[in-house]
Parts: structure tokens; sequence; C-alpha cells
């Protein structure tokens, strides 16, 4: 059953341990089963209780998965190995359009908003138990989220949104709850889903966000929260539209309890306008990182929602980390009184680049999605194939199981790296590699 491999230890922690090592090093296979906890118990000489308990906290990190009579075994997408890994090495002279990062030509110089928040910070130093939030900062989210139709809520500061949306689900769930997401969705957010020991259930999205049939029928199958990607979602482009809203507002309304969590990330990287869904039950929150416009080293978002998640998650903070650093909440919010950030130019350059690669591969009968943000999502017959063709072509591109549950296959293209004379060039690579996918005919 377990190949060359034995799980060793003598207490529930090694043999989880044991386990988990296993599964990061690849000699524990997704979907390979584990022994029955009397068999395995038996072979390491311990109470059959100790084995229980360990296969409990493998649960509970998103490694294994138990269903019923037939077992415990390996995750599909066991948590223990990041979806980061399926990536491809960018050998030297090959174009990367793959990593999903910003074009740093359009990011903000930082050192001038910096020098003048560490200047404050040096006449009015931080100290333990001054409040974790600059009141600036702090005002102009507030200011701009109320604009937004952002519901009016406290305003929490995280150390980007991926530390928002887990601070926000282990403030509302327990390992074993099911979390609906987007498929295809961002790959960190469905790692981060099962490491904490939650359930995936996927939900299908259309160019106007997530598919309402699907959601419904998530919710009604005993999934307690939702995780929407307002505009620039990421692998797809998706931006959800005032008529899909509303029909999302309508499904959640019958489902008051839900927890709702809502990622405008795109914030400032697109020109389409937010239609937020918060509000349509009892408890929702909603985060707005600075990563994608002012840069990733920032680690910076703010976030808001009703009181009791607020509460929690700010409860919660002040136990662990305390704050995100007030010199680094200056320095954002010096950058967005300032205006250092043209959203509507940044807005014009993604659009433009991905707009240009999509009429391209059209041209080619080639089919694309990318309705906003800085990537466009290509269905293909055969991923690892199309993804081998065109790093051969000298084109690397992000392999589409990064971002899939149980959506088909596709390749992802972030355009934000694109320099100009470079569009025809891609969109004759990825038209050849979808056209040599074995079994496919005339693009």
């Amino acid at each position: 059953m377990l190949g060359e491999y034995p799980i060793r230890g003598r207490r529930a922690a090694d043999i989880s341990a044991s386990v988990e090592r296993a599964v990061a090093a690849g000699a524990l296979n997704p979907g390979q089963p584990l022994p029955p906890l009397r068999e395995l118990a038996e072979l390491l000489g311990v109470n059959p209780n100790t084995v229980a308990a360990a296969y409990r906290t493998l649960r509970e990190r998103g490694v294994i998965e138990t269903d019923g009579r037939r077992g415990s075994r390996v995750r599909s997408k066991p948590a223990t190995t990041a979806r980061e890994f399926i990536r491809v090495e960018v050998p030297e002279g090959v174009r990367d359009v793959a990593a999903g990062n910003p074009d740093p030509a359009l990011l903000p110089a930082l050192a001038p908003a910096f020098a003048w928040a560490a200047a404050q910070g040096d006449r009015e130093p931080v100290l333990y138990g001054h409040e974790p939030v600059e009141p600036e900062l702090a005002r102009l989210a507030r200011a701009e989220l109320d604009a937004d139709g952002v519901p009016a809520g406290p305003v929490a500061v995280t150390t980007g949104c991926l530390d928002a949306v887990e601070r926000v689900l282990a403030a509302h769930l327990r390992p074993g709850d099911t979390v609906a997401v987007e498929d295809p969705g961002w790959g960190s957010l469905l790692d981060l889903v099962p490491a904490l020991g939650l359930r995936t259930v996927p939900v299908g999205l259309d160019d106007d966000g997530p598919l309402p049939e699907d959601v419904e029928s998530a919710l009604r199958a005993g999934a307690r929260a939702l995780i929407v990607t307002d505009r620039a979602q990421n692998p797809t482009g998706a931006a959800v539209s005032a008529p899909r809203a509303r029909a999302l507002r309508g499904v959640l309304r019958e489902h008051p309890h839900t927890l709702l969590v809502e990622d405008d990330h795109g914030h400032r990287i697109v020109d389409l306008p937010l239609h937020a869904l918060a509000g349509a039950t009892r408890h929702w929150a909603f985060v707005r990182s600075a990563d994608k416009a002012y840069g990733p080293d920032l680690r910076l978002a703010v976030l808001t929602g009703d009181d009791l998640t607020l509460d929690r998650v700010r409860g919660r903070q002040r136990l662990g980390p305390g704050w995100v650093s007030r010199i680094t909440q200056r320095a954002v919010a010096r950058l967005w009184a300032d205006g250092a950030v043209d959203g509507r130019a940044v807005a014009a350059s993604y659009g433009g680049r991905r707009d240009a690669l999509l009429a391209a591969l059209a041209e080619r009968g080639v089919a694309a999605r990318g309705r906003s943000g800085m990537n466009v999502w290509v269905p293909v017959p055969d991923e690892t194939g199309a993804v081998a063709r065109l790093l051969n072509a000298g084109w690397a591109v992000a392999p589409g199981a990064r971002f899939r549950l149980g959506s088909p296959p596709g390749i992802r293209i972030t355009v934000s790296a694109l320099r100009e004379g470079e569009t025809a060039a891609l969109a004759d690579a990825v038209a050849s590699s979808v056209r040599s996918a074995p079994g496919h005919g005339p693009v």
C-alpha cells in the first residue's frame, strides 16, 4: 500500500510528521491510500487511538482525507505540496509571462513616502499599546470604501490579502467546514483553505464572476463560507458585473448565515466599477491589498467587515504580530493621499496589453478569457504539452493545474511582462502549441 515508504513514530505527533514529510517529498502521492488504523497501530506497536489522533491531525492540516469505509488517503491536492511548486523553471533567454507580478515600471517610487513616514516615526514613535491602525490610512480607506458602496464597518490592517482571508476564515470556521471557492481560482487560496483543515467545494465562473447556480448548489450542500474575487480574478480576469452582483446577492440572502469574503486586489489596476456583495449576509469581510498597484513587498491590505468578524480578527491579531508596521501604514497613506498611482493609466496599460493579446489569439482561432486585470486564461486540451511546447518556443507560462480543482485544463499568461512588439510572437506560439495538441483539429 505504501510502496517503499515506512511510516514511523510512537507518538501521534511523530506519526503525523512522518506522513507529512513523505507527502512533501513525493514519497506518498496524492490519492494514495494509508493503512487502516488498526493495521498501522499493529505495525508500529502503538495503541490505535494514537494512530487515530495522528490521522485527525493530518486531516486538520489538509494533508489527508477520510471517506468512511474507504479509509484515509492523501488528498488529491494536499496542503503540504503547495500549488506554488506547480511551475516551470524559466531558463535563460526564455520570456517569463508566468509569474503574475505587476509591471515594475507602473509601480510608484517608495523612497520619498517611507522617508516621510520614518521622519514621522522619529518625531512620534509608535510604542506598545498604541492604536494598531494609522488613523489617516483608515480615513482614506474608509472614504474610498464608502464611495464604492461597501457597507460601513471598522477597519483593520493585515499583512496582505491572504493574511486577511486566513484570519477571517479562522474567526468563524472550524476544521471540517466547507468553503466555496472559484474554480479556476487563486492557487495560494486553494492551498490555504485545506491547510486550515477546511474543505473546498468548487464554484464555476464566467467573465461576469461566480455562477449563481453553482453558488446556490454549494450553499445548499452545506458550504459555510464563500470567497469571491470582485475584479481582476486570478487567473481568468473575471469581474463581477452589476447583473451578476444582483443575482448573487439574491442567492446569499437565502443563506444569511454564510460567511462572505470578498477580495478586491484589483483596486487601482482596473477601470471597471466595483459591484460589492457585502451586506447580503450577516457576517462578511472585504479586503483590499496594496500589492498589485503599489508593490508586493509592502505586504499590506485593508480589511473591513461586520463588527463581530472584525472584533475577532483584531483580537487574534493582538495575540500574534500585534500590528502591521505603522511606518508602512503611514507610507501607504502618503502614497494614496499624493495620488502616487494613476489608477486609470495603470488600468489602461494593462488593459491595452490584455486586449491586444486576446485579439491576436482570436485572429488565430484561439479562444481566451481576460475581462480585467493583468492575466489571460487560455483553455487548452493538453495542459502539460502546451506548457512544454511554449517553453521550447521561448515562452514560460503558468500551468493551469496551479489554479484548478475540477475545471478543464488551461494556461495562464500574465500580460504585465509583455513588451511592445511581443504580442504577435506570443500569440503565434500559443496557437502553435494548441494546434500541436494530440487529437486537436485545425485552429
